[in-house]
């Protein structure tokens, strides 16, 4: 077992010399013994709990993770950290939680490393807040880390097909429209979730699961094996032991997600039809590390980049698929051959991404990930928007579209409910433009997901006949002409602020455009009697988080990063 010496890391404040006596009488009473007190404390943050099956599984994980820890000479210290789950919090007020949640996370496992000292951070989590407020986390503190997502779970069969949440969300639409009876809607709840893990498709929580190993902060193809699988403790494990190597090599999370590797993790959600949300989670991540990636960065990269991986909603494979046909590593394997990755990048193992994908051999027997030279599509499945309804951007997930220009009259919603109510009640015409606004950081403030009335639309049979545009988000699960995070935001009287029902609005996601067709003056006779609205969040944390939230372009964060750093955690 190797010794660490501890006078240059954190833990010394509170395990060593004469005048931490007192402090070591804590850890004492809880059953250390003076040779484990003397090794480098490991945090292991967990985001497990009972909310969701998403989030079940964690805290069995992290605990395998100690017994890695312990045999490579490392003293593990547990605790644990919050989640919102959008499929519960979805279609209500619980939505404004779920972005504020990510935030809340980063924050709550920055304390608690900074409190108790903490040499080194692993990080569990399940849902899709949870993976970018842990990876933030670990780019906050720059104490060595290692992410590891929960794992996603195996898909529910019903009427001899695999399906998703997704499936029932939209089924909910169908029952409205008279075409999904209302016993077939219940059958169908009770079987799409089977058991343990996080959604499925490629939505937010795997789509941040992909980043992670993409990035170099999770180890290679560890974050695909579904929640119920057995391997999940021996990754956990792995984990464990792997970061007492980082500690006794000093490998930090900022040598590891350089430019470089925001540009491999921006490559993997495009590649993959990933969730629109890795434009708010990545800028945001990079952010914590000083690193200048933005909306428009990622845009420029999904421009280049092939559609390759056939997953859910878009396509046809969940996230069991992916892994059983070689996981993330055969999607960066056949990205690299073609040039698309920076294979230079430091990752967890110690090694570059470049050798990690050396030990992969590409499986051509499989169908769910193409070749680069055989792709879906030659262009990603998420594309950046920019115009004058958006003049700092917008996102549109592509993936499975077979229409990429539309052009409508506006149908205009102040929130998601006045919409929900209308597509429930069938008043919402084909070829509008859905225009739900007032749903954006500040202005929900939350920014909240629009799945429900995405689904709705599809269950109607709508979806592939309107589009829908906000200044809020969409669920990695949203599937159609879809429209999010334009910026200016309505609460800061954005375009979006101005546009009144029955004006023109054009989409073109090949050209990467999304214009208002209303002439200056009359723009200019809106925005004089333009009034900023006030929220019914006039205190607690949502309020907080509407105080410092900036814009979705940039991540949405809530504090400057290490732009204003004077110190950084690990080196205290």
């Amino acid at each position: 077992m190797t010794r660490f010496d501890k006078s240059k890391l954190p833990s010394r404040h509170v395990s060593v010399g004469p005048e931490r006596a007192p402090h070591r009488s804590y850890y004492y009473a809880m059953s250390l013994t003076e040779e484990e007190i003397a090794r480098p404390f490991v945090g292991i943050a967990s985001a497990g709990n009972d909310s969701a099956p998403c989030n079940t599984t964690l805290d069995a994980q992290a605990d395998a993770a100690r017994i890695g820890v312990n045999e490579a000479g490392g003293m593990p210290r547990r605790f644990n950290t919050i989640t919102v789950t959008d499929g519960i919090a979805m279609g209500h007020q619980g939505m404004k939680a779920s972005l504020v949640s990510r935030d809340c996370i980063a924050d709550s496992v920055e304390l608690s490393m900074r409190g108790h000292c903490y040499d080194a951070l692993i990080g569990f989590a399940g849902c899709d807040k949870s993976l970018p407020g842990m990876m933030m986390a670990m780019l906050r503190l720059n104490v060595p880390s290692i992410f590891v997502y929960g794992g996603s779970i195996l898909p529910g069969r019903f009427e001899d097909q695999d399906v998703t949440v997704v499936d029932v969300f939209e089924a909910v639409g169908g029952f409205a429209a008279g075409s999904c009876p209302l016993t077939r809607l219940t059958a169908l709840e009770k079987v799409a979730c089977p058991g343990h893990g996080a959604c499925g498709g490629q939505f937010t929580a795997n789509t941040m699961a992909c980043v992670g190993e993409a990035i170099g902060l999770s180890l290679p193809n560890s974050n695909m094996a579904p929640a119920p699988y057995r391997s999940r403790a021996d990754i956990a494990i792995a984990a464990g032991k792997q970061i007492m190597t980082l500690v006794e090599r000093n490998i930090r999370p900022r040598d590891i997600c350089t430019r470089e590797a925001f540009e491999n993790a921006a490559r993997i959600v495009a590649a993959t039809g990933g969730s629109t949300n890795a434009a708010l989670h990545l800028p945001a991540m990079a952010n914590e590390c000083g690193v200048k990636f933005d909306l428009f960065d990622m845009a420029e990269i999904f421009k280049t980049t092939p559609y390759v991986a056939d997953l859910k909603p878009g396509g046809k494979y969940v996230a069991k698929d992916m892994h059983d046909a070689g996981g993330v590593y055969m999607v960066l394997k056949t990205l690299f051959d073609a040039g698309f990755i920076h294979g230079d990048c430091l990752t967890v193992t110690g090694k570059t991404l470049a050798e990690n994908i050396e030990q992969i051999s590409w499986n051509p027997d499989q169908k769910v990930i193409y070749p680069v030279s055989n792709p879906i599509t030659p262009t990603g499945g998420v594309v950046g928007l920019k115009g004058s309804l958006a003049p700092e951007g917008a996102i549109v997930k592509v993936a499975g579209m077979k229409t990429l220009q539309f052009s409508g009259p506006a149908r205009v919603f102040d929130c998601e409910e006045d919409a929900f109510k209308a597509v429930e009640a069938r008043d919402i015409a084909p070829g509008c433009v859905i225009v739900i606004r007032y749903e954006g950081p500040k202005g929900g403030p939350g920014m909240r997901e629009m799945l429900s009335t995405t689904a709705a639309l599809y269950g109607l049979g709508m979806g592939e006949q309107v589009a829908l545009i906000t200044d809020g988000r969409f669920s990695g699960a949203t599937r159609g002409f879809c429209i999010g995070h334009v910026g200016p935001e309505a609460a800061e009287g954005g375009p979006i602020a101005l546009v009144a029902d029955g004006d023109i609005i054009s989409i073109d996601a090949e050209a990467g455009t999304i214009d208002l067709h209303v002439d200056d003056a009359t723009l200019a006779e809106r925005r004089a009697k333009w009034q900023p609205r006030r929220t019914d969040y006039q205190s607690g944390a949502i309020w907080k988080f509407a105080q410092t939230v900036g814009p979705a372009r940039l991540g949405a964060v809530t504090h400057p990063g290490a732009a204003a750093e004077t110190h950084v955690f690990a080196d205290i």
